[in-house]
């Protein structure tokens, strides 16, 4: 009789899979996993990024144990501690207001570190006098948080003035620009999610 209280616990190999069905294999595996329950990951080399991903999807709910790292033959003891995802803070928006205008920062700085979700969000900054052309919201509804700076939101019918703490709506298909102040701007995002957010520019009436 065996003594390794290892050895009644599944095994998942994954080693003759192609890369790209690997981890969504693992993770539907880990789903279906009761509380306290756990399954032994067989691959060819070390999955660091899949312990990236189980760390910013799972932290504090799943353990992972080293059983085996030899070459070729790496096997982990992955197990599910809680029924769901714990709460937990992403970041700080206080850190990431305080680096508004900082010199070659521009575009989405920060988005959510979570594999499986119902909302996307974005951090968005722009440079001193930094603009985002006019173009045509998605098929969603859009809120936005001024986390820190200044500038302007154009409108159909007139501009708003974006302040830090500012909390905007921005209503499906409506139209809309943003430009920079002078110290920068950043602001924080959250839609739900959806498998592409394409944004078209578009030509208001009476442009040129």
């Amino acid at each position: 009789m065996s003594t390794d209280p290892a050895a009644s616990i599944p095994e998942l190999d994954v080693r003759e899979l192609p890369k790209p069905q690997r981890h969504p294999e693992i993770f539907a595996a880990y789903g279906q996993l009761p509380v306290g329950g756990s399954f032994i990951l067989v691959n060819d080399h070390d999955p660091r990024n899949l312990r990236d991903e189980f760390e910013a999807g799972h932290p504090g709910s799943h353990g992972w144990e080293y059983l085996e790292t030899t070459e070729g033959a790496w096997r982990i003891r992955i197990t599910k501690l809680a029924g769901t995802p714990l709460p937990r803070i992403l970041l700080n928006t206080n850190d990431v207001a305080a680096e508004t205008g900082a010199p070659g920062a521009t575009g989405a700085v920060w988005n959510i570190p979570v594999r499986e979700r119902d909302l996307d969000s974005n951090i968005i900054a722009l440079p001193p006098g930094g603009t985002i052309d006019a173009f045509a919201g998605p098929e969603l509804d859009v809120m936005i948080h001024v986390l820190g700076g200044s500038g302007t939101l154009a409108t159909e019918r007139g501009d708003v003035d974006l302040v830090p703490g500012a909390l905007l709506w921005l209503p499906r298909r409506s139209r809309r620009a943003f430009t920079a102040g002078p110290g920068g701007l950043r602001y924080l995002t959250v839609h739900q999610r959806r498998q592409s957010l394409l944004l078209q520019p578009t030509r208001w009436a009476g442009e040129s």
